[in-house]
C-alpha cells in the first residue's frame, strides 16, 4: 500500500511540473513518513532530479511486406546458383568429350646430345686407314662439336588398349658433309589385350628385342655409344615388323621402381618377346622373301633374400637368339692390305642380291648400381661376311664378342637431386658389320674409363676418354688411337 501511495505521489507531482511547464525537478523523501516533497525538510533526503519524458508512439511495421522481399531475394540467388552448377556442368561434360578425343592425349618429349671428340694420339689421316667408329661418324680426322642426338618423341593412349609412339631424329648424317637431317626412327603402336598391358603386341618400326644394351634408350645408356659385337646384330637397333610381348605386372612395377631410383633400365620389352621383322636394317626395303625371327627373354631378380649386403639389390639375367636370312649391299672398295699397300676390289655387283643366313644367340646380366653395378653381354653366331682375299667373295663366317661394364653410383652430389657415375667399359668383337657395304668383317678391341654427372633431371654430362683398335668400315684397314670426349645432354 504505501509503494501505491508513492507512485501515485511521484505521478501527482511529476505532472504538476509538466503542466507548470517545469524542465526539471528535485523530489525528497521523508525518512520516516516515506511521503514525497518537492521542497526540501526535516527528516527529508534528497532522491534527485526528475523529468518527465514522453512515450513516443511505436511504428507499425509491415511484416508480411519485408517477408516478401525476402522471399524473392532467396529465390533469384537460388536461380543464380541454378545457373552456376549447369554452367559448371557443361564445362564438365565439354572438358570430358575432349578429353575422349586422341589427340588430346599426346605428350610431347625428347632430348638433345652435344658432343665432342678430340683424338689425343693415333691414326688420324684420312689416306691411312683413318680411326674411325660406327657407333660415331664424328670420331674422325678434323673432328670437333657434334650433334649426337637430337630426339622428338610423340606418344599417348589412344584408349586403355591401343597407344602409339613416334620418334624422328634430327641428327642423322648423310655423309661427312651433309649432316643433321631428319630421319624416322620409331613408328609403332601398341596394341594391348588387358589393362594392365601385360600382354601386348608392337606393330610398325621399332627396335628389335636382340640383346640388353641395345634396347636402352641412348637418353639412358651410360657409356657413349652401344657395344658393336650386339649392335652388329641389328645396327640402329630398329625393324619393320612385329613383335609380341608378356610383362607381368609384378615385374612392370619393379621396373619403374627402379627407374623411380634413378637406375638405368632398359625399358619393358617384356620378360618374353617374339617376333619377326625384315631384317634389312633401319629405313631400308626388304630385298628378300624372307622374315628374321627373334626370341627374347629377361627377369629381374630381388636379392633380399640373400641378406647383406645384398639387401635392396637387382640382379638382370636373360638371353636372346636370333635367325634369318640377309642380302648385303655391295660396292667398289679400296682397301689396305697387311703392308698397307692400296689395292683396288671391284666387287660382283651379283653378289648383292646373294641371300646367306645370319644365325645369333645372346646373353646377359645386369647388377643395377646400388651403388655398385656390373653390366655384361656376349653373343655368338654366323652370318654374311666379306672375305678379304682379293676375290671379293662374301661367304657365311663365325663371329663373337661383347663387353662387360662396371660403375658405381653416387648421390647428392653437388645438388639435392645431384648423381654421379663413374665406369669404365671394355669390348671385343671379330666378325661382320653387316650395315656397311659388302659387310665387312671387323675387329674392335675398346676400352672406355667416364663419369657421367646428372646435374639435375633436366642436364647430364660426361666426360670419358677412350683407347681404340677398330677396323675401318670404309677400307678394311686396321687403326687405332685415344680420344678425350664429352657429351653434354639435355632432357625436355
Amino acid at each position: 500500500m504505501k509503494f501505491s501511495k508513492l507512485t501515485l505521489a511521484v505521478a501527482t507531482v511529476l505532472s504538476a511540473c509538466a503542466s507548470s511547464g517545469a524542465f526539471a525537478i528535485d523530489l525528497y523523501v521523508d525518512t520516516q513518513t516515506k511521503q514525497i516533497y518537492a521542497e526540501p525538510g526535516p527528516n527529508r533526503e534528497r532522491m534527485g532530479s526528475f523529468e518527465r519524458v514522453e512515450d513516443a508512439p511505436v511504428k507499425k511495421t509491415d511484416t508480411s511486406a519485408e517477408i516478401s522481399a525476402i522471399r524473392q531475394d532467396l529465390e533469384l540467388k537460388d536461380n543464380e546458383i541454378k545457373a552456376l552448377e549447369e554452367h559448371v556442368a557443361a564445362n564438365r561434360e565439354e572438358k570430358a568429350k575432349n578429353d575422349e578425343k586422341w589427340f588430346n592425349k599426346i605428350n610431347l618429349r625428347g632430348y638433345t646430345q652435344l658432343r665432342y671428340n678430340q683424338p689425343i694420339s693415333g691414326d688420324r689421316i684420312a689416306s691411312d686407314p683413318e680411326l674411325r667408329s660406327v657407333g660415331d661418324s664424328g670420331i674422325k680426322d678434323n673432328s670437333g662439336f657434334s650433334f649426337r642426338r637430337v630426339r622428338l618423341v610423340f606418344s599417348g593412349d589412344i584408349n586403355e588398349y591401343l597407344s602409339l609412339y613416334i620418334q624422328p631424329d634430327f641428327a642423322s648424317n648423310v655423309s661427312d658433309s651433309q649432316q643433321n637431317f631428319a630421319q624416322l626412327r620409331d613408328a609403332y603402336a601398341d596394341i594391348a589385350f588387358d589393362k594392365t598391358h601385360e600382354y601386348r603386341i608392337r606393330a610398325g618400326q621399332s627396335k628389335v628385342p636382340f640383346g640388353w644394351e641395345n634396347l636402352q634408350s641412348s637418353q639412358n645408356r651410360l657409356a657413349l655409344d652401344r657395344n658393336d659385337a650386339l649392335n652388329s646384330a641389328v645396327p640402329s637397333e630398329r625393324d619393320l615388323g612385329l613383335f609380341a610381348y608378356w610383362s607381368p605386372e609384378h615385374v612392370q612395377k619393379l621396373w619403374k621402381n627402379l627407374s623411380k631410383k634413378g637406375l638405368k633400365t632398359s625399358g619393358d620389352y617384356g620378360v618374353v618377346g617374339l617376333g619377326v621383322y625384315n631384317g634389312q636394317g633401319l629405313n631400308r626395303a626388304e630385298t628378300n622373301d624372307d622374315l628374321y625371327g627373334v626370341a627374347h627373354t629377361t627377369y629381374p631378380i630381388e636379392l633380399n633374400f640373400l641378406g647383406y649386403p645384398f639387401t635392396g639389390q637387382v640382379l638382370e639375367v636373360g638371353a636372346d637368339v636370333l635367325s634369318g636370312r640377309f642380302n648385303t649391299t655391295t660396292a667398289d672398295l679400296t682397301m689396305f692390305d697387311g703392308g698397307k699397300k692400296i689395292l683396288k676390289t671391284d666387287l660382283d655387283s651379283s653378289l648383292g642380291g646373294k641371300t646367306i643366313s645370319e644365325d645369333r644367340v645372346g646373353v646377359h646380366a645386369v647388377l643395377f648400381p646400388q651403388p655398385f653395378g656390373l653390366q655384361a653381354e656376349w653373343n655368338w653366331g654366323k652370318g654374311a661376311t666379306l672375305n678379304p682375299d682379293g676375290k671379293g667373295s662374301i661367304e657365311r663366317q663365325s663371329l663373337s664378342g661383347g663387353y662387360v661394364q662396371a660403375m658405381y653410383k653416387i648421390d647428392h652430389v653437388f645438388r639435392e637431386d645431384g648423381v654421379l657415375i663413374p665406369y669404365v667399359k671394355w669390348q671385343t668383337y671379330r666378325g661382320a658389320w653387316k650395315g656397311a657395304n659388302n659387310a665387312p668383317r671387323v675387329e674392335v678391341d675398346e676400352i672406355e674409363a667416364g663419369v657421367e654427372y646428372q646435374i639435375m633431371k633436366a642436364l647430364e654430362l660426361t666426360l670419358a676418354y677412350s683407347t681404340m683398335d677398330r677396323t675401318n668400315v670404309s677400307n678394311l684397314g686396321q687403326a687405332s688411337g685415344d680420344l678425350g670426349r664429352a657429351q653434354l645432354q639435355w632432357n625436355y
